[in-house]
């Protein structure tokens, strides 16, 4: 009698653990309204999400300077844009020189003249 009545005890101990647990979830669907359900919500005045469906930003002539700038190239400058291609032209010791980058983000250098 005494098993019985210990394993029945642990049944009861184990419903009572399990109902609780589904209870605390119930409970935080719960919402309070006070004043008009219809209202709309407050604005929101912060900067609007980015938009991805925009064509993705190709290579910025400033960078392709600044790299034409880090290779060697003294005054450069951004003498052509292509969908393909940006030409920077500058000097060095022997002359002028031309660099290619692609007008890709990053701007990675195609070739040098």
């Amino acid at each position: 009698m005494m098993q019985f009545l210990a394993k029945a005890g642990l049944a009861a101990m184990l419903i009572t653990g399990t109902l609780a647990s589904t209870a605390a979830p119930a409970a935080a669907q719960f919402s309070i309204i006070i004043g008009d359900p219809e209202r709309e919500p407050p604005r929101d005045y912060r900067r609007p999400p980015p938009s991805f469906d925009r064509r993705p930003r190709g290579c910025d002539p400033r960078l392709a300077e600044d790299l034409a700038r880090d290779y060697g190239l003294r005054r450069p400058r951004v003498v052509d844009i292509t969908p393909r291609r940006v030409i920077v032209q500058g000097w060095t010791r022997r002359g002028p020189d031309e660099m290619s980058f692609a007008n890709v983000r990053g701007c990675p250098p195609l070739r040098r003249r």
